[in-house]
């Protein structure tokens, strides 16, 4: 059963520690510590301030760097009874303005240095939204306690319930149009349940988890909570940056992390990675794609600690992972596995009828999973094309060994991985298509050993025109985020098509692959 079965909701967990150990150090950031008693009666607040400026229900949104302030906003949110809503810092104002509408939030608070970017965004918008400007407090500035002050420090207590949602978490589909999945407290509480269930997991509450990763991913929140589910520490690095990352372990002592295998190599390559003191470090998680041997090697040699790899989406959490003693330099088969269901998880590989393959052979991955989304807001038919009679259609293509070690050999339709964001080609697409001069387009990733794929436009274009790739680059970041903007353009005759007319993307990125390792 879970350790804490008092903590139904995520509201629980502060209300939880702060009866029990209110002087223990929940959060840190620079200097600034917070209390569980502190960060209680600070939610507490926040959730009197959201019920005094939103209707009720009405969600709430997050733009900007990790901060103190979002886990006071969002446990604040919950304990208002209303959905969290953290926002992507890099989109281009109208895809900003496009989240907001869908997601119907009233309020966004936004990092100060972000607040013209979302400004821009709610002109581009027909329904009013307010903008609270926040200057963190670990910066130098006041956070939140001038909004929420002269506000009652009293818990607003609204009612949740389990099946309510705690966060809506945007993810782009294979069509490139963002989704807001609905994680519900119920989805969180067994995902609580599945670490206890695993054995490879533990925690203790002397433990400190360090947050890099942004908080717009699961990867930033969903992985940071299990530490303030268990009563330990969590401290709190604004982005990822890998000097402030190794100063961070340095003050902070950090036991657990949670990095994407570019943010590894990136800290490993750093003149500062041998100097940096890790030896309390006990655990490193990474997601978005495997590591090679030698980055493996390195990364136990100089971190020397347990390395668990996961597979997961925004829909389900994690699916599977890669337990330390599967990383194994004598066998580096398993190395390009993404491991095997974590407990509570079912996986099986299907056919496109949904029937299951044997062993080895090729399928779609779908998932059974009390972490489930409670489904895409506002996209009942999209829903009902990702979940099948409770079981989720990843997309991915992959197959099961007979060890039961699951492997990726296509990652969902057209998506590209790079610096451990997901990019959909579709969207890049729209973006070129859109530049005078291209008749045809193609978009796929190049493998790169530093971002571990690149944004790489294959574009044909008009008789006669010719095609400025700066130019191109340019236009495209007015549209999409600067991330998902073509590093890599190329100019071809013509595109390799199906007898139907469809581009073959798959001789595409076999061309892009050849290129990347001949220079060419």
């Amino acid at each position: 059963m879970w350790r804490h079965p008092e903590i139904r909701t995520l509201p629980d967990i502060p209300r939880y520690w702060a009866q029990r150990d209110p002087q223990k150090v929940a959060l840190l950031q620079g200097e600034l510590t917070l209390t569980y008693g502190e960060l209680h009666e600070l939610s507490s607040q926040a959730g009197q301030a959201l019920n005094g400026a939103l209707d009720p229900a009405t969600p709430v949104g997050y733009l900007g760097r990790n901060c103190l302030e979002l886990w006071v906003l969002w446990f604040g949110a919950g304990k208002s009874g209303r959905p969290f809503v953290p926002l992507n810092w890099r989109l281009a104002p109208r895809e900003l303005a496009a989240l907001l509408e869908d997601s119907g939030v009233g309020l966004v608070v936004v990092e100060v240095e972000f607040a013209d970017q979302v400004q821009l965004a709610l002109d581009l918008m027909e329904h009013p939204v307010s903008m609270l400007p926040l200057a963190p407090e670990a910066t130098g500035g006041t956070g939140l306690r001038d909004w929420q002050a002269g506000y009652p420090t009293e818990d607003p207590a609204a009612e949740v319930f389990g099946h309510d949602a705690a966060l809506i978490a945007y993810t782009s589909g294979t069509t490139g149009r963002p989704k807001g999945a609905l994680t519900t407290h119920e989805s969180f509480s067994f995902s609580f349940l599945s670490d206890e269930l695993e054995p490879t997991i533990s925690w203790d509450r002397d433990y400190v988890a360090l947050m890099v990763m942004p908080n717009f991913h699961l990867a930033g929140t969903w992985v940071s909570l299990p530490a303030l589910y268990q009563g330990a520490s969590l401290a709190v690095v604004p982005a990822f940056e890998p000097a402030a990352v190794l100063d961070a372990v340095d003050r902070y002592q950090p036991t657990f992390m949670c990095l994407v295998p570019t943010a590894i190599q990136f800290l490993l390559d750093h003149e500062r990675a041998r100097r940096t003191d890790f030896s309390r470090l006990k655990t490193v998680v990474y997601a978005g794609s495997s590591i090679n041997a030698s980055t493996i090697r390195k990364a136990l040699d100089i971190l020397d600690c347990d390395l668990r790899q996961f597979l997961g989406t925004t829909e389900t959490y994690i699916i599977s992972i890669l337990r330390p003693e599967d990383h194994d330099l004598d066998r580096p088969e398993l190395l390009a596995s993404c491991g095997k269901p974590i407990p509570l998880v079912e996986v099986q590989i299907t056919d496109p009828d949904g029937n299951e393959v044997p062993d080895g052979q090729v399928g779609e991955l779908r998932v059974h999973t009390p972490m489930l989304m409670a489904g895409y807001l506002n996209k009942p038919e999209e829903t009902a094309n990702a979940v099948e009679n409770h079981w989720y259609r990843t997309g991915d293509v992959g197959y099961r060994n007979p060890e039961g070690y699951l492997f990726l050999v296509d990652r969902a339709k057209d998506m590209v991985v790079t610096g451990g964001e997901n990019v959909y080609s579709i969207e890049v697409e729209r973006a070129v298509a859109s530049f005078p001069g291209v008749s045809q387009v193609a978009v796929v990733g190049t493998p790169d050993n530093r971002w571990g794929e690149v944004v790489t436009a294959y574009i044909v274009v008009d008789p006669g025109a010719q095609l400025d790739a700066g130019a191109l680059q340019e236009h495209c970041r007015s549209l999409i985020a600067a991330y998902k903007v073509p590093r890599i353009v190329n100019v071809v005759d013509d595109l390799p098509l199906t007898p139907s007319g469809k581009i073959r993307k798959a001789d595409i990125r076999v061309q892009a692959a050849e290129a990347a390792t001949t220079g060419r």
